[in-house]
């Protein structure tokens, strides 16, 4: 019974352990990761884009596999976690051996090495000193550091560059090590919301999924927003004027744009989106005793506003319906959207003792505009505005960018830091008392490179065994023609 335990825990644990099984976790990683890009995530998205993108059906299922939300989702941390622990058994497998590698390079090569070595090249020489001088020479022209090898009664050199390119993966596996560490930290502790204000409002209550809400330990104030736009009117960014409020105290502020959010005590506020609330914040109008006698009169009212006309008159902004329709004698809201805007006044006036509802645009049927004592006409509409904010939580996000900044430092040692070693071993046959200097070397990666570097090193070599004499000055005058 103990010899099955330990024969399946040793299958599982090269399960595990292995690069298939890794490499099939991060396919699958991705691929969800991609499926979160692709299906509109909660609560980044309004719940009328999400109803109208999905039927209610297929939203119901989406919701219950949790593909509106998969960077949060259960299954999608513990996919994190399984990968996680394939990294770090792959590590521990491999890296023993790494470690050998790294910290005793083979620095002399034996015959049976010699052998099988590519690419290899043998050079006759007078002794084994001059082969290594010559050796030497060479690897010093093209920057290394040669180290003379003694193995008994043999001699060898040994040169290598960038040894620490072998440990790369490992700062690689660190990486994504960081990168999902931070991801499930924001997926267990992390939360992301949504928080809509009009200019002027301060709020702490973050709507997060499932229409819940949570409570901030500070609040919000918008003191403005706005639109910029193109040439052509389309719009170019938004923007917001933020203050935290603590204590009753603003403790800080600054203006967000898109990519550019407001930090403060861990909570990110990113600017959204942004339009019209459809509130009115001043109507302008002209108002003309109906009478003809009298001076016509500009006012500016505020929703619910009462401004006096005359001593008898007053005027009250009392409704104002972005979208309206006529039915049965009575005025209703469509919609929310500024559509078909109509405002209601009440104008109240002692000497009739009575009020008088005024519809803009006028209608006959509900109104009493011709028998008001004033006449009015629109000359402007400022609405308010809200920006959207999303409002994001995410503890893990310092593993995250770390794990970001080290994965580019690792594949840049992967791909661009070659570890390259050079071997030279004067070899004599007893028998007819001749030597010859062998070179070796090899490369980790980049092999047609190498080679390229491996035979100029061989042609410097040569140089340093054959010099060409140089002539003298006199010697070309005395080999001159007629001289």
């Amino acid at each position: 019974m103990s010899l099955n335990l330990r024969a399946l825990a040793h299958k599982t644990w090269r399960t595990i352990a292995s690069i298939q099984t890794g490499v099939v976790l991060l396919i699958l990683v991705v691929i969800l990761s991609a499926v979160g890009t692709i299906v509109l995530q909660r609560p980044a998205t309004e719940p009328d884009e999400m109803q109208s993108a999905y039927s209610p059906h297929v939203l119901r299922i989406l919701d219950a596999v949790g593909l509106t939300d998969v960077f949060h989702a259960w299954w999608f941390l513990g996919l994190l976690l399984l990968v996680s622990l394939c990294i770090v058994a792959a590590s521990i497998d491999r890296f023993p051996n790494s470690w050998r590698y790294f910290s005793r390079p083979y620095k002399y090569p034996d015959e049976s090495f010699r052998r099988a070595s590519h690419p290899q090249k043998s050079l006759a020489i007078a002794d084994e000193e001059s082969g290594l001088v010559a050796a030497e020479r060479a690897l010093h022209s093209l920057g290394f550091k040669p180290e003379r090898v003694v193995r008994e009664d043999h001699f060898g050199i040994f040169a290598e560059r960038h040894r620490i390119s072998e440990l790369a993966v490992y700062i690689v596996h660190a990486s994504l090590l960081l990168i999902f560490f931070g991801t499930i930290v924001d997926g267990i502790w992390g939360w992301r919301g949504y928080l809509s204000l009009n200019e002027g409002q301060t709020s702490n209550m973050v709507e997060i999924r499932g229409g819940s809400t949570r409570t901030l330990p500070f609040a919000i104030r918008c003191d403005a927003a706005g639109q910029e736009n193109y040439k052509d009117g389309t719009p170019k960014k938004w923007w917001s004027q933020l203050a935290v409020v603590e204590d009753g105290r603003d403790v800080q502020k600054k203006e967000i744009v898109v990519n550019d959010p407001l930090l403060y005590s861990g909570v990110r506020f990113y600017q959204s989106s942004y339009g019209l609330n459809g509130k009115v914040d001043k109507f302008l109008l002209v108002a003309t005793p109906s009478g003809g006698s009298g001076e016509k009169k500009e006012i500016g009212l505020a929703l619910n506003d009462t401004v006096s006309l005359d001593a008898d008159t007053t005027v009250r902004f009392a409704e104002f319906l972005p979208d309206f329709a006529v039915h049965d004698g009575q005025v209703y809201k469509k919609s929310n959207y500024l559509e078909n805007p109509a405002a209601h006044l009440v104008v109240t006036s002692k000497r009739a003792g009575k009020d008088f509802d005024v519809w803009i645009p006028q209608m006959d049927e509900v109104a009493d505009n011709s028998k008001a004592p004033y006449q009015f006409q629109a000359t402007d509409l400022k609405m308010g505005h809200f920006t959207g904010l999303q409002v994001s939580h995410e503890p893990g996000q310092w593993g995250v960018w770390s794990g970001v900044v080290l994965i580019g430092i690792g594949l840049a040692f992967v791909f661009y830091v070659v570890h390259t070693r050079f071997w030279v071993v004067p070899v004599c046959d007893p028998k007819t008392g001749k030597c010859s200097l062998w070179i070796g070397g090899s490369a980790n990666r980049n092999r047609d490179a190498f080679e390229q570097r491996f035979n100029h090193l061989v042609e410097l070599v040569e140089e340093e065994l054959n010099p060409v004499p140089r002539t003298s000055a006199s010697e070309q005058v005395a080999t001159v023609p007629g001289n």
